[in-house]
């Protein structure tokens, strides 16, 4: 799945919430929609990767293996994961038919 094929409102959450912090978090979801097939598998993938960097006790490794020019301080990298797992539950609360998707 390509990131255009998301639901406005899980576009929202994630991409433009983590493009407002750094381009370079917003290539990591990025990535993880290639495998994707629907809007909730993506919103899950992005669960599981958000909290696998908030229970790596190596943060400083995380965020090098991240950005690639001006990183960002732990504390705003762990708000900002955070306020996306925030709008991820929001997104899980609006039913798949209710959600909004541009047609090609």
């Amino acid at each position: 799945m390509d990131t255009d094929d998301l639901s406005r409102e899980t576009y929202e959450a994630i991409i433009i919430t983590a493009e407002r912090f750094h381009h370079d978090l917003t290539l990591q979801f990025g990535i993880n929609a290639e495998g994707c097939a629907t809007d909730d598998e993506f919103l899950e993938r992005a669960v599981v990767m958000i909290g696998g960097w908030l229970k790596e006790p190596d943060t400083d490794g995380i965020i090098d293996d991240i950005f690639f020019d001006n990183p960002p301080d732990k504390d705003s990298f762990r708000d900002i994961l955070q306020s996306i797992k925030i709008n991820i539950s929001k997104v899980k609360e609006i039913q798949i038919g209710k959600r909004h998707f541009d047609s090609c």
